[in-house]
């Protein structure tokens, strides 16, 4: 009989909820314990994970006998304080929602647990799992080795988080971080190469300029262009907007190469389509040789209970799924290491910095 593996989760705003959701899906799971401050958000983690015992602390979480791992869901600036607090209390397999950090301070502290942390930390870069963009990394040998990657999302602006946390740089790192930091993942996954130097440009030209928080107004970008040099010398531009939420599909990532093109189209969270339009459109992967010219249409639809679980595509589940058969032994190591989060947020950074000092910013491998 397959033993069931218990969690603990840190956070249950959002997406600590779909967490939870995700993980009912899986066989032999179990949430032993949920450490959520805020009340209301609290009250529903405990109406999908009735069983769980509610706790008031991270450390009265780590002292709960019945865990296997943990997730860690909380606010993006609380995350490297937390890793540090379970590693000197009670290191467990961690899956960390990104961004792994947002202060480039805390790079140093990461990068000593890297060596030292004494079970695996896999980093939760959903977009890696989207089906649409696992279908097309899994044919990007048709292009005879990509050349150029682009990957743009036009998307709705960001939701509201408690404390409105996500309306300011100090505690997302900055949009280049907070949301695309997956997008600088998939740069590197699909290249097969690290990042040499970084420029680009965008502002705040739409959302969030009428709120006012304590006296402060949203400095977040709603917009902008990021250009990456890779150091195999093949490059990606990234292309985003968050006030275009009208779009059909959301992500629409393209790879060429001098043998194919090659696309994926990923719509938005089906509970954002306008109902008189009918159904959500279908993702959706596109083959383009160049020769015999004609692009191929394959439709990747997804299993519906996944889609209900969360609003990424149903990739959470296939994250949990994996980071399941890691803690089973089923799998070596995980998919998304803490180098390779590390390394998504120096992209970030590198371009918001690069944003700011309207120059290139040039990365050490």
């Amino acid at each position: 009989m397959t033993r069931t593996i218990n969690y603990g989760l840190i956070g249950c705003g959002m997406m600590g909820q779909e967490h939870l959701h995700n993980i009912a899906l899986l066989d032999g799971t179990r949430v032993s314990a949920v450490y959520e401050p805020d009340p209301e958000m609290a009250k529903a983690a405990q109406g999908i994970a009735p069983d769980a015992t509610m706790v008031r602390s991270v450390q009265e979480l780590l002292a709960v006998e019945d865990l296997d791992c943990l997730v860690i869901a909380s606010p993006n600036h609380l995350h490297v304080d937390q890793i540090c607090e379970i590693a000197a209390t009670r290191p467990l397999p961690l899956l960390v929602e990104k961004p792994l950090f947002t202060d480039p301070q805390d790079m140093a502290r990461l990068e000593q647990l890297y060596g030292s942390y004494p079970h695996p930390i896999w980093v939760a870069m959903e977009y890696r799992y989207m089906p649409p963009i696992a279908a097309l990394i899994d044919k990007v040998d048709k292009t005879g080795g990509v050349r150029m990657l682009t990957i743009r999302e036009h998307r709705f602006p960001f939701l509201e988080k408690i404390g409105n946390w996500n309306r300011f740089n100090r505690n997302t790192g900055g949009t280049f971080v907070e949301k695309c930091c997956h997008f600088f993942d998939l740069m590197r996954l699909i290249l097969q190469s690290d990042p040499v130097r970084i420029t680009a440009s965008g502002g705040q030209a739409v959302n969030h300029l009428d709120e006012n928080y304590g006296g402060e107004t949203p400095d977040i970008l709603d917009h902008g262009y990021v250009l990456v040099d890779f150091a195999n010398g093949t490059r990606a531009m990234l292309e985003l907007c968050m006030f275009a939420e009208g779009a059909r599909y959301q992500e629409e990532i393209s790879a060429v190469g001098p043998k194919a093109k090659i696309e994926a189209l990923v719509p938005g969270p089906g509970r954002f389509w306008p109902g008189h339009l009918g159904e959500p459109p279908v993702p959706q992967v596109i083959v383009s040789p160049r020769d015999p010219k004609g692009p191929i249409v394959q439709d990747i639809p997804v299993d519906p209970r996944l889609l209900a679980a969360g609003d990424h595509n149903g990739s959470t589940f296939y994250q949990h799924q994996g980071f399941l058969e890691l803690l089973r032994g089923d799998r070596a190591a995980p998919d998304v290491t803490l180098n390779d989060g590390l390394w998504a947020v120096r992209m970030g950074l590198a371009a918001q910095q690069a944003l700011t000092a309207g120059e290139a910013v040039r990365l050490a491998r």
